[in-house]
């Protein structure tokens, strides 16, 4: 399994902040029911969001970036930034859980 970190420069205190969780909101569930999916989170910080996903596998994100949905998606989330997303896809190495 795999994670995909993404940082949005999108200011969670601006308009454009508002916008994004609306359009968050809306894909959610959509973006979870995509093969090899296993949920979404959208996380704030100060000055920015972040996404955090879970996938079976980079395959089945790749597939996913290449689908209708993410094609409607991200342009609407892109024209909101201020300045680049950062993206990051890791593997877990230790996973403990109190």
């Amino acid at each position: 399994m795999i994670q995909r970190i993404v940082k949005l420069a999108i200011d969670p205190n601006q308009p454009t902040g508002d916008v994004f969780r609306k359009i968050f909101s809306e894909s959610k569930a959509l973006i979870a029911q995509q093969p090899g999916c296993h949920g979404v989170h959208l996380l704030e910080s100060k000055n920015h969001f972040f996404t955090l996903s879970y996938w079976d596998s980079e395959a089945d994100l790749n597939d996913y970036r290449a689908s209708p949905l993410f094609q409607s998606v991200w342009p609407k989330t892109k024209a909101l930034f201020y300045d680049k997303p950062e993206a990051w896809t890791c593997q877990t190495v230790d996973n403990y859980k109190a």
